[in-house]
């Protein structure tokens, strides 16, 4: 896991050693260990070092291959690079570390731009071909490592976070108020390419790209969750067990040490317990206990859970202890890491968690992202699955479905049942042009009527358009990958591990386990009261019972209503009564500070809303000041 930074010039522009410089330094927490830039010409490439596999010199970067063609700089990890390597060696190829790095690069050497479809694992990379003065990348199949661009008539430039690209002098990128509006009006964070930055998007997740130096620019898609076969046949639970199994043992290479976040759920439990018989497997000893990081708010006790996973596992746990006054005091920096809102105080919380395991000597941890979005984990696929039901028309078995998850859930049937058909019903109207036309102006109009917000912002709100695809739970679980809300959980756990130069692996998001899931029927995503129901049968003896039965779900939860009634009450009195933000224009304030007292005394509940408006101001501040400057 690294930082990397590369700037292009067009039609001849040569690249400043110092624009490089910037960069690559605005990225030094990506990589602590090891740091090198090359320059030639129209190109240069910067490069920060985390040393997770081969810690000699032979993972240097920029890498140049044996040929001396190509130059190489790479963020992520290939996690089945020694497959890679074992065929590519068969071919002919030589090599001088032990690390993914070079694998990668002879893979291209091979293959070229089809060796992307050989590639498990996690990645940002770009690979400049001397010879035929051209350009070649690529970001993996879900975005997990994040890949920016920015492009003006002379340069073009590309880099693991946007401050580097705001660093070079080459683009400034001031506010998009277009992605502000989205943010501030209804929340929405990294649901397109578009970034909190004029002018900087990024590299859509799945896609390759190759730049001339004439600028003659193409991209294409070489993965999607569209077309994936139907999964073979045999033992659903079974097979997932497998696939899941060979996830966790390629993401536990490393030659440095390996950590597990760890709440009471399903996904993190499966993990740890997967990364245990692993270290068992591999012979490792008692006095190299697991680690585990864990987080609990008092109002969210998790603990008979965790007890039962590390009584099997035998992991150390290390709990994270926090206040409210420590998480404020952390939100700036951790805002400048991230370059962009995040959607709660939670996000805050997984700084604090990955500082914890840095402070510990951990360089990597594995994690459960992608589970609740791939497998069906949220309670709104609920839902999405009995709208499925009744569009084949078994409205029998969606009647049943409501009926058993009512009964373990509470809540009444007949209303969970109605609403599943108005919801059927309002995707079949808004195939209808006219009824969708007439929808996205409504729900625009209402936006509009913020009384939180003057047309100053509202001006600049304009709607996605929203595909009349049908609202199925297949449909809802590709929504979730591609748009919202993974993209957002991506973006926080990269920015939040490396700002402690960590290193976050999600087997969870291993591609093949991702395509078999994509193939299966959605009784195993979805099944009576039980979400994730491939998952819990796969992990049937492989887990604590306790946590493999149980139907509520927490993550990481906070009591944010209780701290911005109380212990953030008066720092957000402060931003919303400062010059600062009257003169922004974009505030009723006086509406704003109103609903901060009828949420102080309990009337309602805007604790999001709330932090929204702090963290956008806390983050205009900061886009005001040198981006190269941590804070």
């Amino acid at each position: 896991m690294c930082g990397i930074a590369i700037a292009i010039g067009l039609n001849g522009r040569p690249i400043e050693r110092v624009a490089i410089e910037r960069m690559a330094k605005s990225l030094f927490h990506r990589g602590p260990d090891d740091s090198g830039i090359y320059l030639d010409g129209a190109v240069g490439m910067g490069f920060r070092r985390l040393s997770i596999l081969d810690l000699s010199e032979a993972g240097h970067q920029p890498m140049v291959s044996e040929d001396e063609q190509y130059v190489l700089v790479f963020n992520g990890e290939i996690f089945n690079y020694v497959e890679l390597r074992s065929e590519l060696r068969q071919l002919g190829y030589q090599f001088r570390s032990s690390g993914d790095s070079e694998v990668l690069l002879a893979a291209y050497r091979e293959w070229g731009r089809e060796c992307l479809s050989k590639l498990n694992g996690m990645w940002a990379f770009v690979i400049y071909d001397r010879r035929h003065r051209r350009i070649f990348g690529s970001r993996d199949r879900f975005g997990v490592k994040p890949l920016y661009y920015s492009r003006t008539s002379d340069v073009m430039q590309f880099a693991s976070e946007i401050k580097a690209l705001r660093a070079s002098g080459y683009q400034r990128g001031e506010i998009n108020w277009r992605t502000a509006s989205r943010f501030l009006l209804e929340g929405r964070l990294d649901s397109q390419i578009e970034t909190f930055y004029e002018g900087i998007e990024q590299i859509p997740p799945g896609s390759g790209f190759e730049l001339a130096l004439d600028g003659t620019w193409h991209q294409w898609f070489f993965w999607s969750l569209d077309g994936l076969s139907p999964s073979v046949s045999g033992d659903p639970a079974e097979i997932f067990a497998e696939l899941f199994e060979d996830s966790v043992r390629i993401r536990m290479r490393s030659d440095v040490p390996v950590g597990v976040c760890l709440s009471g759920g399903l996904d993190s439990t499966a993990i740890i317990c997967a990364a245990a018989r692993q270290r068992g497997e591999a012979g490792s000893s008692r006095s190299e206990s697991l680690q585990a990081f864990c987080y609990m708010a008092k109002e969210f006790d998790e603990s008979k859970y965790i007890a039962d996973t590390l009584a099997q596992t035998h992991a150390q746990l290390r709990q994270l202890g926090t206040s409210p006054t420590e998480l404020w005091s952390d939100l700036r920096r951790m805002l400048w890491f991230q370059d962009e809102p995040v959607h709660t105080m939670t996000a805050v919380v997984g700084y604090q968690l990955m500082h914890l395991a840095a402070s510990h000597g951990i360089r990597v941890v594995l994690n459960g992202q992608g589970a609740d979005e791939t497998i069906g984990g949220y309670s709104s696929y609920f839902q999405d699955y009995w709208v499925s039901l009744l569009r084949e028309g078994r409205v029998r078995k969606a009647w049943e479905s409501v009926a058993a998850y009512t009964a373990a859930h509470g809540g009444n049937s007949c209303q969970r049942f109605t609403a599943a058909a108005a919801r059927g019903l309002s995707w079949e109207m808004y195939k209808i042009n006219a009824y969708r036309s007439w929808a996205q102006a409504r729900r625009q109009a209402r936006l509009r009527q913020n009384p939180w917000f003057s047309e100053d912002l509202t001006r600049h709100f304009i709607d996605e358009d929203v595909s009349p695809v049908a609202m199925t739970l297949s449909n809802a679980l590709k929504q979730s990958v591609r748009s919202a809300p993974l993209p957002l959980y991506l973006r926080i756990e990269d920015r939040n591990s490396m700002a402690h130069s960590v290193e976050a692996r999600l087997p969870f998001l291993d591609y093949r386990l991702v395509s078999f899931v994509a193939g299966l029927s959605d009784g195993w995503k979805v099944r009576g009261p039980l979400n994730k129901y491939v998952l819990r049968e796969a992990m049937r003896g492989r887990i604590p019972e306790s946590v493999r039965a149980r139907v509520d779900k927490m993550g990481f939860p906070t009591a944010s209503k209780k701290w911005f009634a109380h212990d953030f009450y008066e720092p957000l009195r402060d931003i919303l009564g400062s010059r600062v933000v009257r003169e922004r224009g974009i505030y009723n304030a006086d509406a704003v500070i109103n609903d901060l007292e009828r949420h102080r005394r309990g009337e309602i509940d805007l604790a999001n809303r709330l932090f929204h408006v702090a963290e956008f101001e806390i983050l205009s501040d900061l886009v005001s000041q040198d981006p190269g400057l941590a804070v």
